[in-house]
C-alpha cells in the first residue's frame, strides 16, 4: 500500500495561493461575525437579537443557493471569486462607516441595528455564491488523486482563520473598539481580492453552457437526492449544525453566565475551531477514507456529548474544553464531508451540488443561530443549548438506522480508482 503524502496538495502553487486567499477572507469574515454578534448584544440586551443575525443571514443565502449554483457551472470561477470579494469588501466597509462616532452619535440605536441587519442580508445574498464558487475552483487547481489532501488543508485553512479571527476580535473589541475592528477587516477583505489575481482564469468544464435554469436547476437537486451517501452525509450534518448551535449564544455565555467579558469570549468563540484544525493537520498524515461512514456517525455523536457538558458547565476552563473537543470532532465530520463531495460529484455539477450544501450545512449554521436564539427566548439559555445536543444525539442514531450506504461508507476504493485514472 502506497504511503499517504501529506503535503500532496501543497505542492501545487495555486493550491497554495488558493489557501491564502481563504485564510484572508475567512479570518476577515469571522471576526465581522463576531464585531457584529458583541455590538447587537450590547444594544439589545437580548439573546432573541442574536437569532435574527442567523435569520438575516440565512434566508437570501437558502433563497439564491440553488441560482447561485446554477450560475456558478455556467461561469468562469476565478472571476466569479474576485467580484464576491469585491461585493463583500464593500459590506464591510459599509458596516464600518455606521459604526462610527459621527453615525453613532446621529443615528438612533434602531437605525443602526436595522442597518446592521440590512447589511448582513445583502453578506447572506454572497454567501450564496462562495461556498459553490470555492469548491468549484479546488477542484480546477489540483488533480481528483488529491482531493481528499486538498480538502484537508482546505478546511484546516478555514478552521484556523476560524480560530485567529474570532480570538483577535475579542482583543480588538477590547482594545480598540468595535468601529476600529471592523477597519482592520475590511482591508483584509481588500487583501485576499488582490491575491486572488495571482490564480489565472481557469476553463468552464460544463458541455452545457446557456441550458435552461430550470432545468439545470432540477439536475442538481435530482443527483443529490439519488445519492444516498451525500444526502444523508448532508442531512446529518445539517441537523447536528442547526441543532448543535451552541456558539450563537456565547456572548449570553460570556457576559451573563461565565462571566468572562470580551478576551474570554474570544478563547470561547476560538476553541472549537482550535480543535477542529488539530484533527485536521492529524488526519493530514492518517487518512479517515477508511470506514469513513462509521467515523462520521461517531464523530457527530461525540459533538453532541460536547455540547450538552458546555450547556450545563458554569466554569469556565470546562466549558473551554467542551468546546475544544466538539472541535476536535466537528473536523473529522467536516474532512469526511467534503471529501465525500469532491469524490462523488462530476465536475459539470460541483457548483449546483455545491448550493444543496451550502442550503444542507452552511445555510444551517445561520438557521441555527436562529433556532439557539428562539428556544433560549423560549427556554433560556442552558436548556436551548441541552435540547441541541441531545437533538444531535438522536439525529445520529436514526441516520446509523436507518442509512445503511452511509453506515457501511468507506472511501478507500474510491481514492484508488482516482488515483488509477490520473496515472
Amino acid at each position: 500500500m502506497q504511503k499517504q503524502d501529506p503535503y500532496e496538495a501543497l505542492r501545487f502553487r495555486e493550491f497554495n495561493i488558493f489557501l491564502l486567499v481563504r485564510f484572508f477572507l475567512v479570518f476577515g469574515w469571522s471576526m465581522q461575525f463576531i464585531v457584529i454578534e458583541w455590538q447587537v448584544y450590547s444594544i439589545t440586551k437580548d439573546p432573541w437579537s442574536l437569532g435574527l443575525i442567523g435569520l438575516m443571514e440565512v434566508i437570501p443565502a437558502v433563497l439564491m443557493a440553488l441560482f447561485a449554483g446554477h450560475i456558478v457551472d455556467q461561469r468562469e470561477k476565478r472571476s466569479l471569486l474576485a467580484t464576491c470579494i469585491a461585493l463583500f469588501s464593500l459590506i464591510s466597509l459599509g458596516l464600518f462607516l455606521i459604526t462610527s462616532p459621527a453615525i453613532v452619535e446621529s443615528w438612533s440605536q434602531h437605525e443602526i441595528l436595522y442597518s446592521v441587519y440590512g447589511l448582513v442580508f445583502f453578506g447572506g445574498i454572497l454567501r450564496s455564491f462562495f461556498g459553490p464558487t470555492i469548491f468549484s475552483l479546488i477542484a480546477l487547481i489540483v488533480p481528483k488523486k488529491a482531493y481528499p489532501n486538498a480538502a484537508t488543508w482546505s478546511s484546516s485553512t478555514w478552521q484556523a482563520a476560524t480560530i485567529l479571527g474570532p480570538a483577535f476580535a475579542g482583543f480588538t473589541i477590547d482594545w480598540i473598539g468595535v468601529h476600529w475592528s471592523l477597519c482592520i477587516i475590511f482591508g483584509l477583505v481588500v487583501l485576499s481580492f488582490m491575491i486572488l489575481f495571482l490564480i489565472p482564469k481557469k476553463p468552464i468544464l460544463n458541455p452545457n453552457i446557456g441550458e435552461d435554469i430550470w432545468k439545470s436547476l432540477r439536475e442538481g437537486i435530482d443527483f443529490v437526492k439519488n445519492e444516498k451517501v451525500i444526502l444523508g452525509a448532508l442531512t446529518l450534518d445539517m441537523i447536528a449544525v442547526l441543532f448543535g448551535g451552541a456558539v450563537a449564544l456565547l456572548p449570553v455565555f460570556a457576559q451573563d453566565i461565565l462571566e468572562v467579558g470580551s478576551q474570554g469570549f474570544g478563547f470561547l468563540r476560538a476553541a472549537p475551531a482550535v480543535g477542529a484544525v488539530l484533527t485536521m493537520v492529524i488526519t493530514a498524515y492518517i487518512p479517515i477514507t477508511k470506514n469513513a461512514g462509521k467515523k462520521l456517525l461517531a464523530a457527530i455523536f461525540g459533538f453532541g456529548i460536547c455540547i450538552i457538558v458546555f450547556g450545563l458547565s458554569t466554569i469556565f476552563w470546562i466549558s473551554l474544553i467542551a468546546l475544544f473537543f466538539s472541535g476536535m470532532v466537528d473536523g473529522v465530520s467536516m474532512v469526511i464531508r467534503q471529501t465525500i463531495l469532491q469524490l462523488r460529484t462530476p465536475d459539470e455539477m460541483r457548483g449546483r451540488v455545491s448550493s444543496v450544501n451550502s442550503i444542507f450545512v452552511g445555510s444551517s449554521n445561520e438557521l441555527g443561530a436562529f433556532e439557539s436564539g428562539l428556544t433560549a427566548k423560549l427556554m433560556g439559555t442552558v436548556t436551548a443549548v441541552v435540547f441541541g445536543g441531545t437533538m444531535t444525539l438522536l439525529t445520529v442514531f436514526a441516520t446509523g438506522f436507518f442509512n445503511k450506504p452511509l453506515r457501511e461508507l468507506d472511501l478507500t476504493e474510491d481514492v484508488r480508482r482516482q488515483s488509477l485514472e490520473e496515472s
